[in-house]
Parts: structure tokens; C-alpha cells; sequence
């Protein structure tokens, strides 16, 4: 069984033993998480979402991303070079159980 959730302004397509990186939730490692916007189910489609379908998960970790480099600049001047990092903070999920 297949689903397809949406968390923190992405859709995963997840089914049961999976594990997805997610953007942050607030939890501990080990917290169940109920997904109840669910774009589809099998062959399901919701309007936008389907009622009375959720996905269940379990938080395994919380941590960042490797650090990115962002460098901006403006052409022909010397004085507007910046160079910035950015870590993105993730949680990691483990998908338990389709109900729906």
C-alpha cells in the first residue's frame, strides 16, 4: 500500500517501512507522528486531501543537513562579495502504518 503525504510544503510518496527525511517536527526520537494530509491512498484520490486516512511514523532522529555555501556578488564592484552558510535542520521518519 502506497500513500502520498504532505509535510512542511513537500509531497512523499511513502508506504510502510520506509524511512523519509522530513523537515523539522517537534519531537523526540522515538515519538509517534500522525500524517493526516493525505493526497492519496493506493488508488484513492482526495479532493484536495482524503477524509479518515492517515499515516503514522516514528521519529528516529532529528539533526542538519551538510552545510551549503551561498555566495553572492555584484559584477564590476569589488565591495559587494558575501559569502554565507546555511545548515537545513531535518527530522528523520520511519513509516509505520497506513490507515484508510
Amino acid at each position: 500500500m502506497k500513500a502520498v503525504i504532505v509535510t512542511g510544503g513537500k509531497q512523499y510518496v511513502v508506504s510502510v517501512g520506509d524511512t523519509i527525511y522530513v523537515e523539522k517536527i517537534d519531537g523526540e526520537p522515538g515519538d509517534k507522528v500522525i500524517f493526516n494530509q493525505v493526497l492519496l491512498c493506493d488508488d484513492k484520490v482526495g479532493n484536495p486531501y482524503l477524509n479518515g486516512v492517515t499515516v503514522e511514523g516514528e521519529i528516529v532522529k532529528n539533526g542538519k543537513n551538510k552545510k551549503i555555501r551561498i555566495f553572492t556578488y555584484k559584477s564590476k564592484d569589488r565591495s559587494n562579495r558575501r559569502t554565507q552558510g546555511h545548515r537545513q535542520p531535518y527530522t528523520q521518519v520511519v513509516i509505520k502504518a497506513i490507515k484508510g
